[in-house]
């Protein structure tokens, strides 16, 4: 009997602590990098953290250390090295040379997996020019050993390109095609928002940090059937489905894909038409994995991804969700500000979220009146809410619109009745 099947890639984990680093914090960085390798389909040979007070420019550790860790990998059987913390060009080349086999950073890692699992047309070309931005400066390493093609004489022709520097012009070119398609992805979803917007349509988005849990919930309130899968980034490409309630009234509710901390840029350019269906939303779901041990880092990073997006302005609940794997779920939305404790497995909690969304996105009927001298005052009900009617006096603004509690609350001064 002979086995047919090829045995998994073995991948040796390299973390690092920091001085000044919160305790504990390395583990769970490598316990979140273990996750990401086995997304990828890799088998953990190894783990190693490794503790940094100065970084050195030739492996961004001394070379006592480096030495140790290519000897630990070697006895592991390992088929690469990963580490979770970016490396340059020149790192890369150094760890490989040392290892003789592949080295990879947190970010190239997180770009294999996009790449991977990308199944749709628009998710392969963003995924690609993502791979193929952040490996045009890392061209150089492959041909270190190439000479210059033949072909001119000294006062004739040039002596001809290296194949460097022709895979590194074909590279440019593929790139530049790339950007263009995905250019005409974007004036796609252009058109599609502004056809929603015709059609009077609010438009809510699900985000959170990536396996958090939102195709789940997504299907669970909508009945789709979108891909769920006990990974990182199952969902690469943004799902939108009409969200009914039941005395009158309907919504568009919109899947996007995961956040993840340090998300490389390369990725967040890549993908930016997709992450922008979250910048468009009047309304947000922030999809937390209650059950989480490092829920406060995965919500601040989500923040921090929004912040980016210029999307931190736009209302938002958030959705403690796997609140049936959680001891006390209501010491839970004492924490988070205005937070509903879900699970999208049993249905728990659904009713109150879906009414919580129809509150916030319909909003009650307001009369507004501003001064005259603030007039980024109506911007803001402009952004959330929806305005019915404006009257401009000389002293004043007056405004009847559909807002939200949040900014009725934020508001409340310049509030005539409700």
């Amino acid at each position: 009997m002979y086995e047919t099947q090829k045995p998994p890639n073995r991948a040796f984990l390299v973390g690092f602590k920091f001085a000044g680093a919160p305790a504990g914090d390395e583990e769970n960085t490598l316990r979140e990098l273990a996750g990401l390798a086995d997304t990828l389909g890799l088998e953990t040979a190894g783990l190693e953290t490794v503790h940094i007070r100065e970084r050195h420019p030739k492996f961004g550790m001394g070379t006592g250390k480096a030495a140790e860790l290519a000897e630990k990998a070697a006895a592991a059987q390992a088929d690469c090295l990963i580490f979770d913390s970016e490396l340059s060009p020149s790192q890369q080349r150094n760890w490989e040379t040392l290892t003789g086999i592949s080295a990879l950073d947190r970010q190239e890692l997180i770009i294999q997996i996009f790449a991977a699992r990308a199944k749709t047309k628009e998710a392969e070309l963003q995924a690609e020019l993502a791979e193929l931005s952040y490996a045009l400066p890392r061209l150089y390493h492959k041909y270190l050993d190439l000479s210059r093609q033949r072909g001119g004489r000294y006062g004739t022709k040039g002596s001809g390109e290296t194949k460097f520097e022709t895979d590194r012009r074909l590279l440019e070119k593929r790139i530049a095609v790339l950007e263009q398609e995905i250019g005409e992805v974007r004036k796609n979803r252009e058109v599609q928002r502004k056809k929603r917007e015709r059609q009077g349509f609010p438009v809510c988005a699900l985000v959170g940090y990536t396996n958090a849990g939102k195709s789940s919930l997504f299907n669970a309130l909508t009945s789709a059937d979108v891909l769920v899968e006990d990974k990182r980034f199952a969902t690469l490409d943004t799902s939108t489905r009409q969200l009914e309630f039941e005395k009158g009234g309907r919504i568009l509710l919109v899947d996007t894909v995961g956040f993840i901390r340090r998300l490389p840029h390369a990725l967040v350019d890549a993908f930016r038409s997709t992450l922008e269906e979250a910048a468009q939303a009047d309304f947000l779901i922030h999809v937390l994995d209650a059950s989480d041990p490092q829920a406060d880092r995965c919500f601040e990073t989500t923040l921090s991804v929004l912040q980016e997006l210029k999307a931190d302005s736009i209302p938002m609940l958030t959705a403690l969700n796997k609140a049936d794997l959680v001891d006390d779920p209501a010491a839970l939305k004492k924490k988070y500000k205005d937070s509903v404790t879900v699970s999208a497995k049993t249905g728990q909690g659904l009713p109150e979220l879906v009414q919580r969304v129809k509150t916030y996105m319909a909003g009650e009927l307001s009369l507004f009146r501003f001064p005259a001298s603030r007039q980024d005052l109506p911007g803001v009900l402009y952004r959330t809410g929806k305005v019915i009617s404006e009257r401009y006096e000389d002293d004043c603004i007056e405004m009847e619109a559909r807002a939200s509690p949040e900014i009725r609350e934020r508001l409340k001064e310049y509030l005539l009745y409700v």
